[in-house]
């Protein structure tokens, strides 16, 4: 920007955020809309309280990138970070209402059948004794079910398709060395916000410590998710497996979230590789300087 007053270049900086901002904030409005709008037989009661908690969702996402200071989205600037997690969770909803879609008797038959012997590969190998999916095949009631066996086992396989897609795509990114940009500054502070280097111990010993939580406490919930879910749902007779919409969710729900604390793990580890290596470069340039004895 040569040739530009400091107070120009501050304005178009603040307006390149406002708008960055914007446009995420509409991304995220229609993620969570698009169940509800692919799947048949909302209601409008529903589709107000999906529009609500779309915009609510869209005004956090406006109000964490379009402020200087961080609040609580992590890696807000190392992209693709949170990019590849947005993605994987859209891919995820589509294709799971495509398929719950094709269920009710709507849409293009040749796409769900492709999809639904897709998703069944993966999806039968998850369903062995005692496994998560086996058990909410067992809780599928032979009548009034929003989804049969055979399609939540299908739906159930593409969302971990996609999960795994997402991973390998991150992986690479990071074996490659192309995230986080290595031309830019990292900042530990805003990319991590909930994160306090200052408390106690070596940061890159805690950072270690967190993304081994992470990864494993994410590999957990593929297995515990559903458990939970569907003895929280019994308990508050809450109808899950009679709502194709609720099930959309769930299903994306599960493999998402594992996805974003294995992804976070990943990303920690990189950071604490990269404090690990800015320290030997420093130890390295001080013991250079150091006057060499005669």
């Amino acid at each position: 920007m040569a040739g530009k007053s400091p107070a120009a270049v501050e304005v178009v900086f603040v307006l390149t955020r406002v708008l960055g901002a914007l446009l995420r904030a509409l991304l995220v409005v229609v993620v969570v809309s698009t169940p509800s709008l692919l799947v048949p037989g909302t209601t409008e009661e529903a589709a107000q309280v999906v529009m609500l908690i779309a915009l609510a969702f869209g005004a956090f996402t406006a109000l964490e990138y379009g402020s200087t200071f961080p609040a609580l989205v992590e890696f807000r600037d190392a992209p693709p970070f949170n990019r590849v997690r947005v993605l994987s969770l859209f891919v995820m909803l589509i294709v799971l209402s495509l398929v719950a879609r094709g269920a009710q008797g709507v849409g293009d038959t040749s796409l769900v059948l492709v999809l639904t012997a897709l998703g069944m590969v993966p999806g039968q190998l998850m369903d062995f004794a005692w496994s998560p999916l086996a058990v909410v095949l067992a809780q599928v009631p032979q009548e009034g079910a929003a989804l049969s066996g055979g399609q939540i086992t299908a739906m159930a396989g593409l969302a971990f398709l996609v999960m795994l897609g997402g991973l390998a795509v991150f992986w690479g990114l990071l074996r490659l060395r192309h995230w986080p940009n290595r031309g830019q500054p990292f900042n530990v502070w805003v990319n991590l916000p909930t994160f306090d280097p200052t408390m106690g111990g070596d940061v890159v010993a805690r950072l270690n410590r967190d993304a081994r939580v992470n990864i494993l406490l994410g590999l957990a919930a593929t297995f515990i998710l559903p458990v939970a879910g569907l003895k929280v749902a019994g308990h508050f007779d809450l109808l899950i497996l009679t709502s194709p919409q609720v099930m959309v969710w769930g299903i994306a729900l599960w493999m998402f979230l594992p996805l974003s604390m294995v992804m976070r793990g990943l990303a920690m580890l990189r950071v604490a590789e990269m404090i690990r290596e800015r320290r030997a470069r420093l130890v390295a340039g001080v013991l250079s300087d150091a006057p060499q004895p005669a």
